[in-house]
């Protein structure tokens, strides 16, 4: 019998978690019993809340409900992408220490939190549910991310991980997690070109992959880490503050509340607009309300979608290979299931038959399950012998001192990847190297992405016969680059993980897991504490109905019950008037009416 192993897709708007087990695979429903988790963490003044819990209460709450953190995590506050996404947000975010930051309330007290803790949340969330669901504890996990991320935003989900309490045995991109998924359920013998088309909340990425067998190599991948839903949903909310100003003479651009609620009204008429060809959206305790066509909607999308079609033409080109060479065309993610985005993409591809053979919701997480359990020693035998080469997203290389970028590892390049050169200082008198490294597609530097850099001092110069170092690329399976330099003579070397502002310190780290695990004993607290507070409730009405019955069959008098009625509602208007109390009260007030209830019991005993 195979150890279950644990696959988590964490995604923008929702997250999933996936377990493989004897061979086969299971989504995991969480405590509400969906088998999607809002990707949404929200603070208040009596506890934290993840899923959910926090996306209902987002409109009554919305400067302290977090939601599409991935959008941030690994990215620098003056990120253009983050600056125009800011504005459409409740909540702030704010520059701290060099580092991208979100401001919340938490207890009546100010707390700025990174990305990575949001992050950690749900991925804490989906250890949780993986837990109930399996009865036993679970520490290594497979997790999915954009196979656009760059080095950045990789190395920041691993630290999640690890503020979670997780260990990341492998991360996988999200198209090739989802290209597991379709080849371990449908794409049966023979060799398949298979493009995934991946439209998530948040991000968007194509790929093409070539199964043959048992076989995955990935050809090539593109995409965009900021294009998905999210987007739709911003343009619609643009839309109906429009409208609202022009049709009822009020502006609710400034209003925070009606915003976020005005938000979840337009994700769902998005969501009906695939089903439907006409919805509402309509603000409860408002007159605001109006209507939306499906031609209206995708009109106000167009550009989007039109952007994600010519990613697709980019990846084809990428690949050297032409439509009619595209076996299938696998549908992945929420977005995917908009009408026109798939009109489009069938009008591309000459009419083609898309494939919509997986859940798009849920096939990431069964891949990264796939991949766990062909990680784990004693594999399923439905998926001994199963191979999978994945490619580098975008290349890496240093800068010249002109200013170019020279390419070591290209993109496209299949990981783990590896790079050795020989540099020589420009100036013989040279006593350190510095050698900065970049990541992008771009001839010049300055319009790449900067990674870190590397330096080494006191080398010998060339006038003493030096003036060199070696120095090593090397991507490792999870596609995050590491570099190591040393001078040949001197034996002077560096080797570092890649480290830029985004990054957090392993103090900033290690703080945030024992914050983490700190967070983990509140939700636990408060978790209890509602329980007892249902509990008390729910003992009142119970004593209610036991009462009446006793006293329509004549077991209990008139005069009892009243006092029984009157002593149950003084408490639930307690009850009321004291939910944010801790658990010690509400057991009081337990104790208090069982004792109440049990004397009427002795009295007619008796």
């Amino acid at each position: 019998m195979s150890k279950p192993a644990i696959g988590i897709d964490l995604g923008t708007t929702y997250s999933v978690v996936a377990v493989a087990r004897n061979g086969t695979v299971e989504i995991l429903a969480n405590d509400q019993g969906n088998r999607t988790t809002p990707s949404c963490v929200a603070f208040t003044d009596t506890e934290r809340l993840v899923g959910e819990g926090a996306l209902y209460q987002a409109h009554n709450n919305a400067e302290n409900t977090i939601y599409a953190a991935k959008r941030l995590i690994g990215r620098e506050f003056d990120d253009p992408d983050v600056l125009r996404d800011m504005k459409n947000w409740p909540f702030a975010v704010i520059e701290e220490d060099d580092h991208t930051k979100i401001r919340v309330q938490y207890k009546k007290e100010t707390k700025t939190l990174y990305p990575e803790e949001i992050s950690a949340a749900v991925l804490d969330k989906m250890r949780v549910t993986a837990e109930a669901a399996l009865g036993t504890k679970i520490k290594d996990v497979v997790i999915t991310i954009p196979a656009y991320f760059n080095n950045s935003q990789r190395e920041a989900t691993k630290i999640a991980a690890d503020i979670a309490g997780l260990n990341v045995v492998r991360m996988i991109n999200e198209p090739t997690a989802a290209a597991l998924a379709y080849g371990t359920q449908f794409a049966g013998r023979g060799r398949k070109n298979v493009l995934i088309f991946d439209f998530g909340g948040g991000t968007f990425d194509v790929t093409i992959v070539t199964i043959k067998g048992k076989d995955y190599k990935v050809r090539t991948i593109t995409g965009d880490t900021h294009l998905g839903g999210e987007d739709f949903d911003t343009l619609m909310v643009k839309h109906f503050v429009e409208e609202f100003k022009r049709k009822f003479g009020q502006d609710i651009s400034k209003d925070k509340g009606l915003l976020r609620h005005l938000r979840t009204q337009c994700e769902q008429a998005k969501r009906i607009l695939s089903s439907q060809t006409q919805t509402k959206v309509q603000l409860a305790g408002t007159k605001l309300e109006g209507d939306i066509t499906r031609a209206r909607f995708e009109d106000l999308c167009h550009d989007l979608f039109e952007k994600s079609i010519k990613l697709v033409e980019k990846a084809l080109k990428d690949s050297e290979m032409s439509k009619e060479e595209v076996d299938d065309v696998v549908l992945v993610g929420g977005s995917s299931r908009i009408p026109k985005i798939q009109e489009m993409l069938q009008d591309f591809f000459n009419g083609k038959e898309l494939n919509k053979s997986i859940n798009p919701d849920e096939c990431v997480a069964y891949g990264a399950a796939v991949q766990a359990s062909l990680l784990q020693e004693n594999q399923a035998e439905q998926f001994k012998g199963l191979t999978l080469c994945d490619v580098c997203p975008l290349s890496l290389g240093v800068e010249l001192i002109n200013g170019q970028m020279k390419v070591y590892i290209p993109r496209g390049s299949t990981v783990p990847a590896k790079h050795f050169e020989t540099l020589q200082a420009a100036k013989a008198e040279t006593k350190s190297i510095v050698v900065k490294i970049y990541e992008g597609e771009r001839y010049m530097c300055e319009e790449n992405n900067f990674l870190g850099e590397v330096e080494l001092t006191n080398i010998r110069s060339g006038a003493e016969g030096g003036g060199k170092i070696d120095i090593t690329f090397e991507v490792d399976k999870n596609g995050l680059l590491n570099v190591s330099a040393v001078e040949p003579i001197t034996g002077v070397s560096k080797s570092i993980s890649i480290v830029n502002k985004t990054r957090l310190s392993k103090d900033d780290t290690a703080r945030m897991i024992k914050e983490a695990t700190e967070f983990r004993a509140l939700d636990e607290q408060a978790k209890k504490r509602v329980e007892s507070m249902d509990g008390l409730e729910r003992l009142c009405c119970q004593l209610k109905r036991t009462a009446a019955a006793m006293n329509t069959r004549g077991e209990m008098q008139n005069a009892d019950k009243k006092k029984i009625d009157d002593k149950c509602d003084q408490i639930v208007s307690w009850l009321d008037a004291n939910r944010s109390d801790v658990k010690e009260a509400f057991d009081r007030k337990h104790a208090e009416l069982e004792a109440f209830w049990n004397s009427f019991l002795k009295k007619d005993e008796e």
